[in-house]
């Protein structure tokens, strides 16, 4: 079983629920700088706060661009990347272009991507497919054109579409890009359980708001006590 430590670092602490007021924000950035997570994803307005809370603590500030739908312009997208880096986010986890990409459109779903990580600077990118609403040849359609325009992880989800992350769709996801590109499940990781059967798919960062949760099972077990029953999750959570 992996330590605390070793899964700690493969979660993006999730702050992107609308109703979230800024010092809701800022406890969880204290949340994720105690737990040493990957990183925090916040919301677009809440990306300088977040970066103020976690300077100095090793944990990166990472946002999201044409959230949730995709359906932004490009021209958009790459305004909001490029406001967002000024404003200190280390990753752009942005949602691809759903409805061309449905509509086998793919040279704008490609240079849609491009563009966003030309204006990351060197940023990582994640492109979030939104499985919910793609056929399998859907998904590794877009996966294969996100590592074509330079992504560096394809995200399974937003966590606010009718499903989300599942091992069949991270191994789908994982056989259609090089090993170059990695993998983020989100969207229903809410237990230890659950990441780890992610994990075992082929994920290598995990978007999740039961951070605290999945943590302090996994110390449990360490411990040698039981698995802990996680706590009923409202719809909409990450």
């Amino acid at each position: 079983m992996p330590s605390v430590e070793q899964v700690a670092s493969m979660i993006d602490h999730s702050l992107l629920r609308p109703e979230l007021t800024a010092d809701e924000v800022r406890l969880g950035c204290a949340v994720a700088a105690q737990r040493r997570t990957a990183s925090v994803c916040v919301r677009p307005g809440d990306v300088a706060l977040a970066a103020a809370a976690l300077a100095g603590t090793g944990v990166l500030v990472g946002t999201v661009v044409g959230f949730p739908h995709g359906s932004t312009t490009t021209a958009l997208k790459v305004a909001e990347t490029r406001a967002l880096v000024a404003a200190g986010a280390n990753e752009i986890d942005m949602v691809l272009a759903i409805g061309r990409l449905r509509a086998g459109d793919a040279g704008y779903v490609h240079d849609d991507i491009a563009e966003v990580v030309a204006a990351a600077h060197g940023r990582c990118v994640k492109v979030i497919l939104e499985n919910a609403y793609l056929t399998d040849e859907q998904k590794v359609t877009g996966c294969r054109l996100a590592e074509r325009a330079g992504a560096r992880f394809v995200k399974t989800s937003t966590g606010f579409a009718p499903s989300g992350a599942t091992p069949a769709d991270i191994r789908l996801m994982r056989a259609a890009v090089s090993g170059e590109v990695s993998v983020k499940a989100s969207g229903g990781v809410r237990t230890l359980d659950t990441l780890l059967e992610l994990a075992a798919a082929g994920a290598t960062r995990f978007g999740a708001t039961a951070t605290e949760a999945i943590l302090d099972d996994l110390a449990a077990r360490h411990r040698g006590e039981p698995a802990r029953v996680a706590s009923p999750v409202a719809a909409g959570s990450y």
